[in-house]
């Protein structure tokens, strides 16, 4: 059951996280399905300072990084592509609620895969995801 307004730790954000993102990639069509498996998902709490340094803004809820689907085997990027999800921040927009908490990390998730597919924010806009 959800405990609205509750603190959670990181291992239950952690974890509420990681069965959202599963049961996002299993509702997802085959073909796009596959491909998105191949992609990592990383969890962390706030962007890092070096993350911070380059432009991410400290409440970012999450970040493509990488060259993007297509675009692999042209880039120097030094970074493998994978979508980082910012677990505290997300809470913290979720407002501590954990039904809102799951649609955001569905929503932020889908957003980002979209990035990794080559779409600009106007493109995911258009689709519901911004």
């Amino acid at each position: 059951p959800s405990i609205v307004g509750m603190r959670r730790s990181w291992e239950q954000l952690n974890q509420l996280a990681r069965a959202e993102v599963a049961a996002t990639l299993a509702a997802l069509p085959g073909p796009l399905r596959e491909r998105a498996q191949t992609l990592p998902v990383t969890c962390e709490r706030v962007p890092n300072a070096s993350l911070q340094a380059d432009g991410i803004e400290a409440d970012t809820l999450g970040l493509f990084t990488g060259p993007a689907f297509g675009d692999e085997e042209h880039s120097v990027s030094p970074v493998p592509p994978q979508i980082i999800l910012f677990l505290e921040n997300l809470w913290a927009f979720a407002e501590g609620d954990e039904e809102i908490f799951r649609d955001e990390i569905h929503t932020t998730y889908l957003h980002e895969l979209g990035h990794y597919l080559g779409l600009d924010e106007d493109e995911l806009t258009e689709r519901g995801l911004d």
